[in-house]
């Protein structure tokens, strides 16, 4: 399979650059995969499509305050690092900004209330970024230290950092956010309970490997990106018993459907609980073992989440409804619009 069939042209000015108020207020293209037919509505009306007794399964990720600048020691040399994913207490994979930063150079921070941090490059990852060993651990100064990372293609500022978390964001650890659940607000969640749907929380930290777009001619070829997830045994037990009462599992998010399907491998039916790494990778030719149904967002082309779509549905309902959306206007990628895959 080639990376090229996943594909598309988008205008620029169609890269949504600043979130929609209301949350719910968002554009909804609904996409009916047994017959391909597209309805256009608004994220606030997904009652509509659910049903008493769904699931929605959503990522309780946080995303952290990961965009830090340090500098070196002892030249002073500027350096950006973005914290991707804790590998060990003192040791983060991290993205680095700035001119050769090598294994042995050492690294400091300042914050705005003048917490300091020092650490030391480790090594290089096979990707490209760093291994980075602090001199204790971080995260009760990130707030202090980092800014809120948004996605490359986000060239404006973003005056409340809250609208790059989901309201239902728990635990600390993203990179970036789960970006189907933007969308909703606490009111239509509890209008979703009121009618008899019930929310499973699940958890996947998100790297920003999630937003690069294969670069492998072939798809099979592409090493994917492994994302620490949690499936609890409360949730699996609730996920089980619906499923043996043949009601609907809907993942909200890319990231709630890789946590779902990861932690059916290995189990006769249904899930079984999970904590750790996954490195799922998803593409078409993939059976589904859980999800029913999928609210997601628009993905880049190329990407590994544009193949994860494309399986659920299939690359042919795919290409189309993403044309209809240029050609309708919809908003694209993290701040963008929504689309339910009935």
């Amino acid at each position: 399979m080639l990376t090229q069939d996943f594909a598309y042209d988008l205008p620029e000015e169609l890269i949504a650059q600043t979130p929609i108020e209301p949350r719910d207020a968002s554009r909804m293209l609904v996409l009916h995969r047994d017959t391909r037919r597209i309805e256009h509505r608004r994220f606030s009306q997904l009652v509509d499509y659910l049903m008493p007794g769904d699931l929605l399964v959503a990522n309780e990720t946080r995303v952290i305050p990961a965009r830090i600048e340090f500098h070196k020691v002892p030249s002073g040399g500027r350096v950006e690092l973005l914290l991707l994913k804790r590998q060990e207490p003192m040791v983060w994979e991290v993205l680095v900004k700035g001119r050769k930063v090598l294994p042995g150079q050492r690294l400091a921070a300042t914050g705005h209330h003048e917490q300091r941090v020092e650490g030391i490059v480790v090594a290089v990852t096979p990707s490209g970024g760093r291994l980075v060993r602090f001199d204790e651990p971080i995260e009760h100064k990130l707030d202090d230290l980092g800014i809120m990372p948004l996605p490359p293609y986000i060239h404006r500022s973003l005056q409340d950092t809250s609208r790059y978390q989901t309201v239902y964001a728990r635990a600390a650890g993203s990179a970036a956010a789960p970006t189907a659940g933007l969308h909703f607000t606490n009111d239509l969640i509890r209008q979703c309970q009121s009618m008899g749907v019930d929310w499973v929380p699940v958890l996947l930290h998100i790297g920003l490997d999630t937003f690069r777009p294969v670069s492998e001619k072939v798809v099979e070829e592409h090493q994917i990106h492994t994302e620490y997830c949690h499936l609890s045994e409360e949730a699996a037990k609730r996920i089980n018993k619906a499923k043996a009462e043949g009601r609907r599992v809907i993942a909200v998010g890319t990231t709630a459907v890789r946590v779902l399907e990861t932690a059916a491998q290995g189990a006769e039916q249904g899930v079984r609980p999970w904590q750790g790494p996954t490195q799922l990778f998803i593409y078409p030719g993939y059976r589904f073992c859980v999800v029913d149904a999928l609210i997601t967002n628009f993905h880049l082309p190329r990407s590994s989440l544009l193949m994860l779509v494309s399986a659920f549905a299939d690359l042919a309902s795919i290409k189309q409804a993403y044309q209809v959306a240029v050609d309708e206007r919809y908003r694209f990628y993290s701040f963008g619009d929504a689309m339910l895959l009935l």
